[in-house]
């Protein structure tokens, strides 16, 4: 039976990419195949292209207690470079905050934004959140 029906997946790299599957298997103690898993699984939560993030609207009554959320729309982002994750800490400061995403097992990205945007955002330990990343700049969102 080839392997393709024995449900094998092959594809071709190069010896960088290679060499940072390598490095990365030796540093988290884990196999290919299991760090490829997580990210093939990762791309399932992903039903948009990889610069457009899911927002849901929310419309607001006379009663402020009451909101009606609608169907979620698409928010494109200009950067190319958006990693999903989970807040793994928030250090609030009195201007700024640390916001630390992992965005798979033992692998994070840390980014400081404004102590108001963590509390728009509703940051905190747990919840999903994207870093976007563009240059040298990491900038968190949230659906």
């Amino acid at each position: 039976m080839p392997k393709k029906e024995q449900g094998w997946v092959t594809f071709q790299t190069s010896e960088e990419e290679r060499k940072i599957l390598e490095e990365f298997c030796g540093q988290s103690q884990r196999t290919k195949t299991e760090i490829l898993r997580e990210l093939v699984r990762g791309l399932n939560q992903h039903s948009s292209p990889s610069n457009s993030l899911q927002t849901e609207e929310h419309l607001y009554t006379q009663n402020p207690e009451i909101e009606i959320s609608t169907q979620k729309k698409s928010l494109k982002v200009s950067s190319r470079n958006i990693l999903k994750g989970v807040v793994k800490r928030v250090v609030t400061g009195a201007v700024n905050s640390e916001v630390t995403l992992e965005i798979i097992h033992r692998v994070e990205l840390t980014s400081i934004i404004t102590r108001v945007s963590v509390e728009e955002l509703d940051l905190s330990e747990g919840k999903e959140a994207y870093a976007v990343i563009k240059s040298n700049d990491i900038v968190i969102a949230r659906e």
